[in-house]
């Protein structure tokens, strides 16, 4: 199996996370994945649990950056709704654009994690950009369409990953 198809780590969900783990591993970024990571797609501004998330990461001195493929207007709205800085359109798992925003705000790449849903667009995308990276199970059932195409190829992914026994969960490391 590609390397950079592996994650890191695995949690259920983002919020089975303990805001306080990324701290104690060093990290000062946490990069979320907005649809199936943080809400549900069909969500336009943060549910309280995505807020009292977030606000958690900001009080431990975190700086928490929503990261999606999806458009400027959507992603906008929902990080305003949390106060905090996003890279929209970023497309994932493709790293050139991604990289740039990381040179252009000084963010140090290993002081940085990403959080994501899918093992075809989050995972690889994080890793070749240098992140520690968590891959969360999807948060709702239902995906956009272009999701759904993905997940033809991630839940296979996931099976393998199992099964050779590559999922190393978050409370362990």
């Amino acid at each position: 199996m590609n390397k950079h198809y592996i994650p890191n780590a695995h949690a259920k969900s983002l919020y089975a996370i303990d805001p306080v783990w990324f701290k104690s591993h060093g990290f000062d970024v946490v990069f979320l994945d907005l649809d199936n990571t943080l809400d549900s797609y069909r969500c336009d501004v943060a549910t309280s649990k995505a807020k009292e998330y977030i606000a958690r990461l900001k009080e431990l001195d975190l700086i928490p950056i929503i990261i999606s493929n999806n458009t400027y207007r959507r992603v906008k709205k929902y990080a305003d709704s949390v106060g905090v800085r996003f890279v929209n359109s970023i497309g994932k798992p493709f790293v050139s654009k991604f990289n740039k925003y990381l040179d252009a705000n000084g963010i140090n790449r290993k002081r940085a994690c990403l959080v994501g849903d899918q093992t075809v667009t989050d995972v690889p995308f994080g890793n070749k950009a240098g992140l520690f990276t968590i891959l969360t199970d999807k948060l709702v059932k239902e995906d956009q369409i272009t999701t759904r195409f993905n997940r033809l190829f991630d839940i296979p992914f996931r099976k393998k990953l199992k099964r050779l026994n590559l999922l190393r969960e978050w409370e362990d490391l």
